[in-house]
């Protein structure tokens, strides 16, 4: 016997056994039939049959779901680890999550998913966004984008905190969840208690049928196909695409943004696949770099803007599989405190993808030089000044530079993977974490 009490639970339907899960890629290995409970159902499994109840008794009628990933999604398909198949799969993830809201021809971004309400995303007055984690992260960037571009407020908060501060949220502001799995528990309580005061709740996921995509009002799905390994990498630049698509959309609808900057970042979107392809493609220098501070046990991020978002992704990756103590910070804040823990020869990974930022972040990278720090330098091609202030350099293909995240976050991808391969860490299984988070 299994009830459904506010975390999630699935039923794997199987021939001649049947299993229950929080989550679907537990079960994937043995089945793609699955029961989705909803609170309070509850289900009376033998290895034969499955019945499911109400909570009076009462016998429910369940439509199975039929998992949509293929076989090979949900194997290495020849890579080392999971982790790496996902990050390398990311040019065709942004390409899937692209296709259908991107129209190349005409440079134009649509999101059917949110036009028949249309006239309430008009009238927005405050945006609110609500994550755990990386998805938090791109919570981040997307603030970012929306305030620059559709010129209305909006607060980011970790979901775990949101429902406890008695936040300011009612009718006519949207609260975004978003969550790779669509199960995070503390995204669910912070959804449901958006819509008990009356807010509009869109919903980033990249699972069909979970329960953040059936409590929300409006979903948006990242098409990245399966993510399997605990460090989330794929999951997190469609969701990053996703902030571009929605920001773009509702800047243009609302009469916010310029068309010739909205022409060229539509254009810069259309280009992201093959850009983040070309990344990809020179991660030896990435290697080079994992190779010669593997046994360090501290690592520090810095960058200003987008690219300090980008940073706390960066450090949360090297930590949670590498185990490598990291830390990011602003890098306007270095000499607030954090100047202290730069001593000779500890690795920073300085990011500087913003041309308005561009010469502060190299006086704040000459300060970390002084303390004889080891320093990544993380540039757009041409920007050679930044060779003279670090020990090495990774250069990005151009694009507009309020895309920078989705590509300089995937350095920051492999360092880490790179780093916990060779410390011979469990890529794919880090320790004390899980997938998802399905409970409190």
């Amino acid at each position: 016997m299994a009830v459904r009490k506010d975390s999630p639970l699935i039923v794997g339907l199987g021939d001649g056994e049947n299993f229950l899960a929080s989550d679907i890629p537990a079960i994937l290995n043995h089945t793609r039939r699955t029961y989705i409970l909803q609170d309070g159902e509850i289900a009376e499994i033998t290895a034969n049959t499955v019945k499911v109840y109400d909570m009076d008794g009462n016998p429910v009628a369940k439509e199975v779901y039929e998992v949509t990933w293929n076989a090979e999604e949900a194997e290495k398909g020849g890579y080392a680890h999971f982790m790496q198949k996902e990050i390398f799969e990311q040019p065709k993830a942004l390409r899937d999550t692209l296709a259908g809201r991107l129209d190349a021809e005409n440079l134009e971004v649509n999101l059917p998913e949110i036009e028949e309400n249309l006239e309430f995303y008009k009238s927005l007055n405050r945006i609110f966004i609500s994550a755990c984690g990386t998805a938090y992260h791109a919570g981040l960037v997307g603030k970012y984008l929306l305030e620059k571009l559709v010129r209305i407020p909006v607060e980011v908060d970790v979901a775990s905190e949101f429902r406890y501060r008695d936040p300011l949220i009612g009718r006519n502001d949207l609260l975004v969840v978003i969550s790779q799995s669509g199960e995070t528990a503390d995204t669910l309580a912070a959804l449901r208690e958006a819509k008990k005061r009356g807010a509009r709740v869109l919903a980033v996921t990249n699972v069909v049928g979970s329960s953040v995509s059936r409590e929300a009002d409006d979903v948006i799905y990242t098409w990245a196909g399966p993510e399997i390994a605990v460090a989330s990498t794929k999951a997190y630049t469609t969701q990053l695409l996703v902030m571009y698509l929605f920001a773009l959309y509702l800047g243009r609808v609302k009469g916010t943004i310029d068309e010739k900057f909205y022409k060229e970042m539509v254009s810069g979107l259309k280009e992201i696949p093959q850009k983040v392809q070309e990344v990809l493609d020179a991660e030896d220098k990435v290697i080079e770099f994992a190779r010669k501070h593997l046994t360090k046990e501290d690592a520090f991020f810095i960058g200003r803007g987008l690219d300090f978002a980008v940073s706390l992704e960066g450090q949360l990756k090297l930590k949670e599989i590498s185990y490598i103590h990291a830390e990011a910070y602003a890098a306007g804040e270095l000499k607030h405190g954090t100047l202290a823990l730069i001593v000779k020869d500890v690795p920073v990974i300085a990011l500087a993808t913003q041309e308005a930022l561009f010469e502060k972040m190299l006086s704040n990278i000459k300060e970390v030089n002084a303390r004889e720090a080891t320093i990544l330098g993380i540039a757009f091609a041409g920007k050679k000044e930044i060779a003279k202030v670090t020990d090495e350099q990774i250069y990005l293909p151009r694009v507009p530079e309020l895309l920078a995240p989705i590509l300089a976050v995937v350095p920051l991808q492999l360092l880490a993977y790179h780093m916990a391969v060779l410390r011979g860490n469990d890529v794919d299984k880090p320790r004390n974490l899980a997938k998802s988070v399905t409970v409190e």
